[in-house]
């Protein structure tokens, strides 16, 4: 007999209709969903549930879930079950105020690749920024290969999905802080950038950087400075070097 009730712990990953039913009844933290493009009504139900949740929800077709599977019983439903629960912005500003230290927040863009997120969330966390926010569709999410990017940030710096990252960065302004896109192209340099007061620094994707109605939403387009032939960095070294900039002028006062 078949077990639909298989989870797999070290991937993350949830297979079969009665897992994933179990899974979001108790309401355990789910990344997204992919869901067999001929569904029947009970996968449809749960595509429904998935969604009222928040949760993305993804179709594609069986053999694309086949190549998924771990247990080559998924019954037309995997759920990717996120390694650690998502915050809320409010819970940034909470742990800033505890700190004592202006708000300091990474922005991801876009960011697909679950390395380059876990790297970010331990950058992040190593130069005490406060959050990172993600948006909840066409990124990289809470998997457990990010947590283990993340070695361990993940249990002391809040992570935000959010559906819109325009929106949420017109929120943090009317909270007062300032955000700083990161692109090549920035018309000033990062070393002229003031991040000692509060401050968002946005990251963008890996192939096409910071898009652009997120960019509309920065008070300042920045970049980092280079002497090399080529024009640009990963995302998360990026944003490592962005953040320890910020963790200078906030050790030192002062800009240069």
């Amino acid at each position: 007999m078949t077990d639909d009730r298989i989870e797999s712990v070290d991937s993350g990953r949830i297979e079969g209709r009665n897992a994933v039913t179990e899974a979001l009844k108790r309401g355990r933290p789910i990344d997204k969903l992919f869901v067999s493009e001929e569904g029947d009504s009970s996968l449809r139900h749960l595509a429904s549930i998935a969604a009222e949740r928040g949760i993305p929800v993804v179709r594609v077709s069986r053999k694309k879930l086949d190549s998924m599977s771990l247990s080559h019983a998924h019954q037309g439903v995997i759920a990717v079950a996120a390694a650690a629960e998502y915050a809320s912005i409010d819970d940034i500003f909470t742990l800033a105020q505890q700190s004592g230290r202006p708000p300091l927040i990474v922005v991801c863009d876009g960011i697909s690749d679950t390395g380059n997120l876990g790297a970010i969330v331990r950058s992040a966390e190593c130069a005490g920024a406060h959050g990172v926010i993600i948006p909840k569709r066409h990124s990289a999410g809470l998997t457990a290969a990010a947590a283990k990017a993340a070695s361990g940030a993940l249990e002391y710096i809040p992570i935000v999905r959010v559906p819109n990252i325009s929106a949420a960065l017109r929120g943090l302004k009317e909270r007062g802080i300032w955000v700083f896109g990161a692109a090549a192209e920035g018309a000033s340099s990062l070393y002229d950038a003031d991040l000692r007061g509060p401050s968002a620094i946005v990251v963008g994707s890996e192939g096409e950087g910071i898009s652009r109605v997120v960019r509309e939403n920065c008070d300042f387009i920045v970049s980092i400075p280079m002497l090399g032939h080529l024009s640009s960095l990963n995302a998360s070294v990026a944003a490592g070097v962005f953040l320890f900039e910020a963790v200078r002028q906030r050790i030192s006062g002062s800009l240069k």
